[in-house]
């Protein structure tokens, strides 16, 4: 029987260390991180999103602003929003919630963000210095996922780690975390020919497709560490991963559930990037 990892404990462990760290960095500055998020229409998910990310700054004691845009928002108003932020010297980190209502260009206002405030990490100019192992922003998930496996023990160093899932968002960048962690890493996805014997060479295998109950015991080894980014509804309304948890927890060795896994790490992630941030403000 596989252990879990339990995702809210050590988030709420990181968020204790955030707080503690602000505190420290206003009565040596005399200002607290911020955080600016931008949501654009009426998307329940992404309204829920932003929520959780206005109480979790408000946890450890960041000033955060939200701007909720009408769904008719033009792209010269988002634009015009985004450089303003970018000068506004109490904001650390801008956040842009995705998915934008079709008629924006998301790309566009991804690179509108300044760099040094894009806490997502979705700007080509910090994509490519994670390429290269020298960044100063993670990507939420990945790096949540990198901090569940640290704070369990878990060393990917010289093991089998394959990821499944390609995705700009947590795919490509998961993989390159690995590969810096010293893990020898495989990417898998649609065309990956005999997806199963391939996933079943993982030492620590990692799951982002969005499909609900996708991977099931024939597609991981024994003691495999099984970490699960999926989330997904069933028909019954009940939250599920990509695992097909009931099957693979008495094979693996630690296994994330669905929820209480990665899920509340995004978040203390982010908190995590504006607060570098805002400390790398403070030093220039």
């Amino acid at each position: 029987m596989a252990k879990l990892i339990d995702g809210k404990a050590i988030s709420a462990q990181i968020r204790a260390e955030i707080k503690d760290k602000t505190e420290e960095f206003y009565s040596k500055n005399g200002f607290a991180p911020g955080l600016a998020v931008i949501i654009v229409g009426e998307n329940p998910a992404s309204q829920v999103y932003v929520r959780n990310k206005k109480r979790g700054c408000e946890e450890v004691g960041f000033h955060s602003e939200v701007y909720e845009m009408p769904e008719a928002t033009t792209q010269a108003e988002l634009n015009a929003l985004v450089d303003k932020l970018n000068a506004d010297e109490a904001i650390h980190g801008i956040l842009v919630q995705l998915p934008l209502p079709k008629h924006l260009d998301e790309t566009e206002v991804l690179l509108r963000i300044d760099p040094s405030k894009d806490v997502d990490a979705f700007h080509p100019y910090n994509v490519g210095k994670i390429m290269i192992g020298d960044y100063d922003f993670l990507p939420c998930t990945p790096a949540g996922v990198m901090a569940l496996l640290e704070r369990t023990g878990i060393d990917p160093a010289g093991k089998k780690c394959v990821v499944i899932g390609r995705s700009n968002i947590v795919g490509k960048p998961m993989a390159m975390l690995l590969l810096h962690a010293n893990g020898t890493v495989t990417v898998c996805h649609s065309r990956t020919k005999d997806l199963a014997a391939v996933a079943r060479e993982a030492d620590i295998l990692v799951v982002a497709i969005g499909r609900a109950d996708f991977v099931g015991a024939d597609m991981v080894k024994e003691g495999a560490v099984v970490i699960d980014v999926g989330m997904n509804r069933r028909a019954d309304g009940k939250l599920t991963g990509d695992v097909d948890f009931a099957a693979v927890e008495p094979i693996a060795s630690y296994i994330t559930p669905v929820p209480g896994g990665v899920g509340p790490m995004t978040i203390t992630m982010l908190l995590q990037n504006t607060l570098t941030a805002a400390e790398k403000k403070a030093v220039k």
